[in-house]
């Protein structure tokens, strides 16, 4: 029988790589997550701080924009090995928003789905659009025989469970029906979405905006997701929220969200 080690893993939407890089630095040394997505680097390929986090410990691989996008892959101690850089499906689409590895015997999808806000309009179908091509790649990796973890910053909302108040948020693309549903429907191909899974009907938040203080009063959202294949679940232990990067000044509005799971150290 193989051995097994337990391992956290992470998605952290840093809100700029480079502004926010202290506070990267301080949560990577104190919290020491086995693998992490890393999401809204803002910063081209070429200013990502590769040296800093390599000096942190971590491999890492990244693809870089500028504006809201990019996108990157960390794992303590190795170099993930990527294997998919973009998601499949739109050759003409140019926004860094999908980066794949494996690590530490996990294959790991991190992700940006576009937040489609003003809804309606071109943005909201582009979010659609892009949720159906994720939804045809999360089928190919789902059945793999290998541990694998879709995780980052999904811009949805999954029930009214998940925010604070959603009333106010009714018009947002985060909570459309249409968005919810193709959450579900991804769900059902097999993933398990981990904070519910250990969390149960408990609130817990990935996300506060800056607005009216929301954050000192848990006015959040649950935004930031971990899905599990079924090779991969029955060892998840436990999940949670490291709210304290939120609480330091100037953070970005998301907190690091994560996981311990016990997985294979070889595919079964």
């Amino acid at each position: 029988m193989p051995a097994r080690k337990r391992l956290k893993i992470a998605t952290f939407n840093v809100n700029g790589v480079l502004t926010r890089l202290p506070h990267l630095l301080a949560w990577l040394a104190r919290e020491q997550p086995d693998i992490v997505a890393l999401q809204e680097l803002k910063a081209t390929q070429e200013a990502f701080p590769e040296t800093a986090i390599r000096d942190a410990g971590y491999g890492c691989i990244w693809h870089g924009q500028r504006s809201w996008n990019g996108v990157a892959l960390l794992a303590r101690g190795q170099d993930p090995i990527e294997s998919r850089r973009g998601l499949p499906g739109d050759p003409n689409d140019d926004q860094s928003r999908y980066l794949e590895a494996a690590a530490h015997g996990v294959i790991v999808g991190g992700l940006y789905l576009p937040n489609g806000n003003p809804q309606p309009g071109p943005k909201f179908d582009y979010k659609l659009t892009w949720m159906q091509r994720l939804h045809k790649h999360a089928k190919s990796l789902v059945t793999l025989p290998h541990p694998v973890a879709l995780i980052g910053d999904f811009n949805v909302v999954p029930t009214d469970a998940d925010i604070y108040e959603p009333k106010s948020w009714r018009k947002d693309a985060l909570l459309q029906p249409e968005v919810r549903e193709a959450y579900q429907a991804l769900l059902a191909q097999g993933w398990t979405d981990s904070l519910r899974a250990v969390h149960g009907d408990a609130q817990i938040f990935t996300f506060w905006d800056y607005f009216r203080e929301h954050f000192a009063r848990d006015r959040g959202l649950r935004i930031d997701h971990l899905l599990l294949n079924p090779v991969l679940a029955p060892g998840l232990k436990d999940a949670g929220v490291d709210r304290w990067v939120r609480a330091l000044e100037k953070p970005s509005d998301h907190a690091p969200t994560w996981i311990e799971v016990v997985a294979p150290s070889k595919p079964r």
